[in-house]
């Protein structure tokens, strides 16, 4: 769809054009704003047939998204959506297909980001496929196995950080603007590809009532509100769902800001899930935003009850998800929210 972007700070407008996520007036974040109404989707066979709610551009059609959902052995009510069987095994791989896609459409050569680990083998992946080099600057202490993987899928530059992701996040930006690199990360874009999950888990089951998800920086939190508003603006649901968010009670910086009232403010990230060890959500004001909305909320889990959950999905199901994505089932557990949930397992990088 035809767009243009806008700063979520100062409200300064870009053409869809403009080769950047960052606002040059204020620094801000910017958002997608499109200047039609969102069409209804009829059908979602595959990722791409939600390339009419998404920014026009010049896409190639990797195999992506479309990811199943199984009901959960531990609540008739609870489906699980499995968004590891994506390509490089975490749902990170929705928003790199655009994101990447938009760097090589404006003409850079390269791209760079902060991450845990998920985001960077993602965007290294689609780097290569778009002919593209990838910078990556990760904490010293991420997962070496998620470095290895960034390292095996193309020619990534990667610099640990003695630091955490907000640390990373920093010199990505900087880095960014000394060399001229497209960045990358959780920005505009990303959103606009991760909000596809949403109309997947609504096209399967319009009547679902909760919707749950790890929050790391919160875009994908962010991204599900945006989607489920266009859902219910287009007439394919009748009701918006409730989001829920979760984290660990030993980085909980959204789940503090939620309970309080009050601002998102920095924590030190103490867990061992990295996939949600973000200290400052990038997105932590709109996913304020999306729970109050909804009437969700927002919830910590236990580290040890990550673990346990962990080796009861593999028991389970036979499968492997990391600790930020088993997060899901212990918070629907603590919880028992009423009506049919959906619980978003966003990666198996372990």
């Amino acid at each position: 769809m035809r767009y243009f972007l806008e700063c979520t700070q100062c409200g300064e407008r870009y053409e869809s054009d403009y080769g950047s996520q960052i606002c040059a007036k204020c620094d801000g974040i910017l958002e997608v704003k499109y200047s039609k109404k969102i069409p209804k989707v009829e059908k979602i066979s595959s990722f791409w047939d939600l390339e009419s709610v998404m920014p026009e551009g010049s896409y190639k059609h990797f195999w992506l998204g479309n990811t199943p959902s199984i009901s959960s052995t531990s609540s008739k009510s609870l489906y699980l959506k499995l968004e590891f069987m994506n390509p490089t095994h975490s749902f990170k791989d929705r928003g790199s297909a655009i994101e990447v896609a938009k760097a090589r459409e404006y003409g850079f050569r390269d791209v760079v980001c902060a991450s845990t680990g998920n985001m960077a083998y993602s965007i290294s992946y689609y780097a290569k496929l778009y002919g593209l080099k990838a910078k990556v600057f990760i904490s010293d202490d991420a997962n070496s196995d998620k470095i290895k993987d960034i390292k095996s899928v193309g020619d990534a530059d990667v610099e640990k950080v003695n630091g955490d992701f907000t640390k990373a996040q920093a010199m990505a930006i900087n880095y960014s603007k000394k060399h001229g690199s497209f960045l990358c990360g959780d920005y505009c874009y990303r959103k606009e590809g991760q909000k596809s999950i949403a109309y997947e888990i609504c096209a399967s089951n319009p009547e679902i009532k909760n919707i749950i998800v790890p929050v790391g920086n919160a875009t994908l939190l962010s991204a599900t509100y945006k989607a489920l508003r266009e859902l219910k603006d287009s007439g394919s649901i009748k009701h918006i769902p409730k989001l829920i968010g979760v984290q660990s009670d030993m980085c909980k910086p959204l789940v503090v800001a939620f309970s309080k009232g009050s601002q998102v403010r920095y924590c030190k990230p103490m867990t061992k899930a990295d996939g949600i060890a973000v200290g400052y959500p990038t997105y932590g004001d709109q996913a304020l935003s999306a729970l109050k909305n909804t009437s969700g909320t927002a919830v910590a889990v236990t580290e040890s009850s990550l673990a346990k959950e962990q080796y009861t999905f593999l028991r389970d199901y036979g499968l492997v998800a990391e600790l930020a994505s088993v997060s899901v089932i212990a918070a629907y557990k603590l919880l028992q929210p009423k009506g049919q949930s959906v619980a978003v397992i966003t990666g198996s990088n372990v």
